[in-house]
């Protein structure tokens, strides 16, 4: 399935036709790899996003609860049903007096992240689409923040796709 933007082409695979996820966590050292990158990012987003992240912190999971994807319909055996990232809370433009302040945060999911870069490792499909490494892992990141900071401001997937962001 290709929406356009040749993110979903893999379904979750990895350069070995894998499935690289279901509800299992992440080593510990595959974590740490992961959360070294992500710090990387986000020394390198704007400081104007720094300042959005203050009202809504990010919290780093490996992979949505069972219960949360069950409340978002998502089945973690699925290979097409990838999470990602999740806004929670009420955004900016919905805000009124009755909800001026709620909690927000921004969950980011390791593998579900892992998942749409294509894996730890370079490689390439049959098209010549190149997925997997640290690149591809990094802007995946990047585009998953900026993504959940998106949502965080009123903007729905429409609004992310045109962006670049979804």
């Amino acid at each position: 399935m290709d929406d356009g933007s040749g993110l979903q082409e893999h379904h979750g695979i990895d350069r070995a036709g894998t499935r690289m996820s279901g509800m299992q966590g992440m080593s510990r050292q595959e974590r740490d790899r992961f959360d070294l990158l992500f710090h990387t990012v986000f020394e390198t987003l704007p400081a104007t996003v720094h300042h959005m992240l203050e009202e809504a912190p990010i919290i780093l999971e490996d992979h949505p609860s069972a219960q949360l994807a069950a409340e978002l319909g998502i089945d973690p055996n699925d290979p097409d049903d990838i999470l990602c990232g999740l806004h929670t809370g009420v955004p900016l433009t919905e805000r009124s007096v009755q909800h001026a302040d709620g909690l927000e945060t921004i969950h980011l999911f390791r593998i579900g992240i892992l998942e749409m870069a294509g894996g730890w490792e370079e490689w390439e499909d049959e098209d010549g689409q190149c997925w997997g490494g640290r690149d591809r892992i990094c802007e995946e990141i990047r585009i998953t923040i900026l993504h959940e900071v998106g949502h965080h401001f009123g903007l729905d997937e429409d609004d992310l796709e045109r962006l670049g962001y979804a």
